[in-house]
């Protein structure tokens, strides 16, 4: 039987940062949420973050991804020659052109369609990818670690 010194281990466990208890580290982040929710400034900044973050994915997702593929795809099967390129599109547009207007209409229809699905396929897929991080949660992050620090915790996410 091995004898160990209860000493060592009393002063190693005094010195060493307790672990949170998870339900009041959690039930402080819901107070501080809470009232930070009230903070007119703060909501504000939520409103500005959130209106940006949609119009910049907006803009690559319908903007950038649908003319990039409308352009490289082309540009790919003319093999990098814009000549072919431009070549092999202008029987189509003349077509276009003398067309009547209810074929016009449907090939418009149908164009913006096809950007639409596009757009909304790359926007899904951009939201999943870069989630929109509230200032709350920012805000709720930093007291969070004060907090722990000022009872003498360990942040769940150094543990």
């Amino acid at each position: 039987m091995i004898m160990t010194d209860t000493s060592t281990e009393r002063s190693h466990r005094s010195t060493s940062p307790r672990m949170p208890d998870a339900s009041a580290y959690h039930s402080e982040r819901r107070r501080y949420l809470a009232r930070a929710r009230r903070n007119p400034g703060l909501r504000q900044r939520y409103l500005r973050n959130l209106a940006g973050y949609l119009l910049l994915r907006g803009a690559w997702s319908f903007g950038f991804f649908p003319i990039i593929l409308a352009f490289w795809v082309p540009l790919v099967l003319a093999e990098f020659n814009p000549v072919v390129m431009v070549q092999s599109l202008l029987p189509h547009l003349d077509a276009f052109v003398s067309a009547n207007p209810e074929v016009q209409a449907r090939s418009i229809s149908t164009v913006l369609a096809g950007w639409a699905s596009i757009g909304l396929f790359f926007f899904l897929f951009d939201v999943v990818i870069n989630p929109f991080r509230s200032p709350f949660q920012k805000e709720a992050d930093v007291h969070m670690r004060a907090w722990s620090q000022s009872q003498g915790l360990v942040p769940p996410d150094e543990v």
